[in-house]
């Protein structure tokens, strides 16, 4: 049975150049009815005005996911990666033994507003990591397309975390379905648009969690992007 949180009860901050949106509780933000779900941690719901961002500051012990969803980031980190980070772009940075890295919105003009996801890694003290992949409009159309796994299956990025996370896009009459395994849970975020899981409408920024077994239905998509987490 699916258990909604809506978008209008997570947590927010505005900082001025920073507006974000907390679906858990994260900073100043705290809820003990909404600290995670199983090792999912955070999903913040990020918008950084031109020319901002976040200086160099340092994580450990977690597996960090960005998901573009409009403008650019430019990444620079300890381990030595640079890159500007796009719409359909997905990033992976293992903190492991400890890490630094900041992220800056280089437009003059453009606001970057993102996804940043932390999941908790099934072991601690892993080496840092950083991997950076390109999913298209095409390879999401329609379905769930998997963009984060343990064994990095189908080109995946690589996951410490027998979590798998997927993302799909669905518009009118597309539908895709969810099972969700007996002894696994699942979280289901919608980055934008609408649409319906099974007979729930869900909006953007709207989460939705069930225990398994389940099989679910997504359609009835309004430019809907959403993102689906399977977990342990």
């Amino acid at each position: 049975m699916l258990e909604i949180r809506r978008s209008a009860d997570r947590g927010r901050a505005d900082h001025g150049w920073l507006k974000s949106f907390h679906t858990f509780s994260f900073a100043d933000y705290y809820d003990p009815e909404w600290m995670g779900y199983g090792p999912l941690r955070v999903i913040n719901d990020d918008r950084v005005a031109p020319a901002k961002g976040f200086g160099k500051h340092g994580h450990r012990d977690m597996e960090i996911l960005t998901y573009i969803l409009a403008g650019a980031l430019e990444h620079r980190d300890s381990m030595g990666n640079g890159s500007v980070i796009r719409p359909g772009d997905v990033q992976r940075m293992s903190a492991g033994t400890g890490v630094t890295h900041s992220e800056f919105n280089p437009s003059a003009t453009e606001e970057v507003h993102f996804l940043q996801i932390w999941l908790l890694p099934e072991a601690l003290r892993l080496p840092p990591g950083y991997e950076q992949k390109h999913f298209t409009a095409a390879d999401k159309r329609g379905r769930l397309r998997l963009i984060a796994a343990p064994d990095a299956a189908d080109g995946a990025l690589l996951l410490h975390q027998q979590a798998r996370v997927y993302a799909g896009l669905l518009d009118g009459a597309e539908r895709t379905e969810l099972r969700v395994a007996a002894g696994r849970r699942a979280w289901l975020h919608v980055a934008r648009g609408e649409l319906s899981v099974d007979d729930v409408r869900l909006s953007a920024g709207d989460g939705a969690r069930t225990p398994g077994p389940a099989q679910l239905t997504l359609h009835g998509g309004a430019a809907a992007e959403v993102l689906v987490f399977d977990l342990p």
